[in-house]
């Protein structure tokens, strides 16, 4: 079982100024994030928006304009401010609220700090400019950049006490990212091919006659794209069923969260599959009012307890 730590109701000014900062970053650059840590109380909201805001410089720095070398160094400079937070070093009035911020959520909560390593090493892939021969080699990349992420949030939300097969939660919250992140790679394909990447699989690509690649709002001349996003789909589904097996092991409003977030995923991939070339056309998002229903059915607990007694079912 994995425990949380509350955190007390006080917080030094400093302290809650460097939340706030980190918050302010969660809502202007990931409005589905921060529309799932909504549902959480104060201390877990407050310790994902850091969580996010770390994560963040280190996905800017990857994603940015910098020379490869200069990314390199500035990620580098990430990995020393997350040691510096590991050993107890950054203090309240450091001038780096990020670093503030992180440092009193993994006091408060049993974060596992390597996650943030992992994500740096994913990003470092992102510069080297590595592809993807296979399945098995695009999921260590999403394991880096995905994965970690449920494992580290997992730290946060904890587990139920007593909750059946927690021993699992931590490979559940990573399969849980996996999902999350292909769903994102089929999202995003038009503007990582912009950006000179290519995440997909290039075997998925040969296969359905797409190593051309995506330069256009059109598919590659006598390609059969939709074949390749069904088929995407259909493996994203596959890891959204069994990291789903989460949920029953999260208090309720640690549940609404995870459902919030991936029932906003899960409901963009059913665009994406309805209208394969839409991502060819423009960014996929679902309206707000859609979000807010997936918030409520979160909320309500529906989706923990199909899969509670879908569980059932199979060990039945």
């Amino acid at each position: 079982m994995i425990r949380t730590v509350e955190s007390p109701a006080h917080a030094s000014a400093p302290v809650l100024a460097a939340y706030s900062y980190c918050e302010a970053v969660t809502g202007q650059q990931a409005r589905n994030f921060a529309y799932g840590i909504r549902l959480l109380p104060t201390p877990k909201r407050r310790a994902m928006s850091a969580l996010y805001a770390f994560s963040r410089r280190v996905d800017d720095i990857g994603d940015g304009a910098l020379a490869d070398d200069v990314k390199v160094a500035r990620l580098e400079d990430t990995r020393e401010l997350l040691t510096r937070i590991r050993e107890g070093e950054v203090d309240e009035d450091d001038t780096d609220p990020v670093g503030v911020a992180l440092a009193h959520a993994a006091r408060q909560f049993p974060i596992p700090l390597d996650g943030l390593d992992e994500l740096i090493d994913g990003v470092q892939m992102d510069v080297r400019g590595e592809t993807y021969e296979t399945w098995d080699d695009l999921k260590v990349y999403c394991r880096c950049v995905a994965g970690a992420i449920g494992r580290l949030s997992l730290g946060v939300f904890g587990t139920e006490p007593g909750a059946r097969g927690a021993e699992r939660a931590p490979e559940y919250a990573d399969t849980l990212g996996l999902a999350l992140q292909l769903t994102n790679i089929l999202r995003d394909v038009r503007e990582d091919a912009e950006g000179g990447r290519t995440y997909l699989p290039a075997d998925d690509l040969a296969k359905f006659g797409c190593s051309a690649g995506f330069s256009g709002p059109i598919p590659p001349e006598g390609s059969d794209f939709a074949g390749l996003v069904h088929f995407e789909v259909r493996r994203a589904r596959a890891l959204f069923a069994e990291g789903y097996r989460l949920l029953p092991m999260l208090d309720r409003r640690s549940g609404a969260c995870v459902a919030a977030m991936a029932g906003i995923y899960r409901r963009l991939l059913d665009r994406i599959e309805r209208d394969p070339e839409a991502v060819l056309r423009g960014r996929v998002s679902l309206p707000g009012r859609e979000k807010a229903y997936v918030a409520v059915r979160g909320l309500s607990g529906l989706d923990a307890r199909h899969v509670t007694r879908r569980t059932v079912r199979r060990r039945t």
